[in-house]
């Protein structure tokens, strides 16, 4: 009888491929089968769409209606194509010219009543490149993420009615704008009082991309130097910008804007592998993508599983994790700052003069063996975070030090030098790399070498200190990495060998 084509989007880890959705008008009993690797949420689209379009005003066709989902070894999921779906049968059916829906895309869950949903990927749709689009219609509640992305025309509706009114001219709809930038601040470094070196670890390690590792008591402020971490870190250029809004997108969080600030993740360590890694069916994005181009925090990190931890090897050296599941595999970006804080004893207590510690030292071996010697070895920065003497917690103390918004400036004319000289941020340089642009002079190798035999460094460890010495002497504005640069790189590994983790 008729047959219709109308264009909509698929979500796939944090891509957007496209699918035509066909509808097929035949002779026969009444009924609507929907095919193409649909999971149940899209199955059960045939009733909203009926609903939705009887409650609308309009005719359901007394037919055979087959709807087809191209290509049909895509997964379909959720109630994304509702919206394709009807529009598909009103064309089909001749209550809605063709040539109205030619150019456009469509993303958007029905109600029983005609109303349209909001649906997760939104801004990952706008953002596919395709030439030949001429707009992409979502639910109102869509419009300004889809917006953000500004590479085409994005109508948000929040009826069924509407956007038929809009497609034949009737009520055009304009097109959406994007929202402001969201007003949140990281909390200020000169709110922390004392922990001078704990902040100077902060800078260097901000300055060149480096991972973190704090160990100290309960209420040394480790937790409170971590969250200050963002607020000295560069803000994200707008291509970054774009990456973490369409990760956002795709997890359902709300994107009205573009956000400069890199985004902080703080998962509990109850958190499970899928969680931190990401998993499921299909695949989702987990902590460490979520905190793609910023900063993934892990408070009390021994208390983490050990298999949740050992999932970070891989993501930590190349920026990525790849997730397999029967139907294919998927790769999520994963390149994120790694911070972390540690008791270093399971009272806390260990070296804290005010406390007594109440652990056996085999109790302490097993708390510290949790964390692998491998994962410990690609953190840079390990320092001790020492309880503070109660003289400096007084209100007004002098010294607090710099705001964030100073030390900032600092790091990013750090980095902006190790990007026109590296074209990489020294943490995350590569062996050739580390050989190129980061060797000390011979009294600084001399000291690296004699603390590396002392310390029982590994080959990673020893690329990693030359790597915090090249950031320590960018910062202190040398060219040439000195006995000084070495020997606060290897201060910074203080951790090294307390652990009695493997391989």
């Amino acid at each position: 009888m008729a047959h219709a084509v109308i264009a909509s989007r698929a979500l796939a880890g944090v891509a957007s491929p496209p699918v035509e959705v066909e509808v097929d008008l035949a002779a026969g009993l009444p009924t609507l089968a929907i095919v193409g690797l649909p999971e149940t949420a899209v199955k059960e689209a045939k009733d909203r769409v009926r609903a939705a379009l009887v409650n609308s005003g309009y005719e359901f066709p007394t037919a055979r209606v087959t709807v087809n989902l191209a290509p049909a070894d895509l997964p379909k999921d959720g109630g994304r194509y509702d919206l394709a779906i009807a529009l598909g049968i009103l064309v089909a059916s001749g209550q809605l010219p063709r040539e109205a829906v030619a150019g456009y895309e469509f993303l958007a869950e029905l109600t029983l009543d005609g109303r349209l949903r909001p649906v997760t990927g939104a801004l990952a749709a706008a953002l596919e490149p395709a030439p030949e689009r001429g707009g992409l219609v979502v639910a109102g509640d869509n419009a300004a993420e889809a917006a953000v992305a500004d590479t085409i025309p994005v109508y948000g509706v929040d009826s069924l009615n509407a956007i038929t009114a809009h497609l034949r001219g009737d009520e055009p709809v304009a097109p959406a704008a994007a929202g402001r930038p969201p007003d949140h601040h990281p909390p200020d470094l000169a709110e922390v009082q004392g922990q001078a070196p704990a902040k100077r670890a902060l800078e260097v390690a901000a300055a060149g991309a480096h991972g973190l590792l704090m160990s100290g008591p309960p209420g040394a402020g480790k937790s409170l130097l971590a969250r200050c971490f963002p607020g000295i870190l560069p803000g994200l250029e707008p291509a970054h910008q774009i990456e973490v809004a369409r990760i956002r997108s795709v997890q359902g969080e709300a994107v009205t804007a573009l956000d400069p600030i890199p985004p902080f993740r703080a998962p509990h360590h109850s958190a499970s592998q899928a969680a931190l890694v990401g998993g499921g069916s299909p695949p989702r994005p987990g902590e460490i993508t979520r905190a793609h181009r910023g900063v993934l925090f892990l408070d009390e990190l021994p208390e983490f599983q050990r298999s949740v931890l050992e999932a970070l090897r891989e993501p930590l050296e190349t920026g990525e994790i790849g997730i397999a599941r029967a139907q294919g595999s998927t790769r999520f970006p994963a390149r994120f700052q790694l911070l972390a804080a540690m008791n270093p004893c399971p009272c806390g207590y260990l070296g804290d003069p005010r406390h007594a510690c109440r652990c056996t030292p085999a109790q302490i071996q097993r708390y510290r063996g949790r964390l692998s010697g491998p994962l410990l070895d690609r953190i840079d920065v390990q320092l001790e975070v020492p309880a503070l003497p109660v003289e400096e917690l007084r209100p007004g103390t002098p010294g607090d030090g710099e705001p964030s918004d100073v030390v900032r400036r600092r790091v990013e004319a750090v980095r902006a030098r190790q990007l026109a000289t590296m074209a990489a941020p020294a943490g995350n340089l590569s062996g050739q790399g580390v050989r190129a642009y980061c060797r000390p002079d011979d009294d600084g190798l001399a000291f690296l070498e004699t603390a590396s035999k002392r310390l029982g460094l590994s080959a990673r460890a020893y690329h990693r200190i030359l790597k915090l010495a090249r950031t320590v002497a960018d910062l202190a504005g040398d060219t040439t990495i000195g006995r000084g640069h070495i020997a606060e790189a290897v201060h910074y590994r203080r951790l090294d060998g307390q652990t009695n983790g493997g391989a």
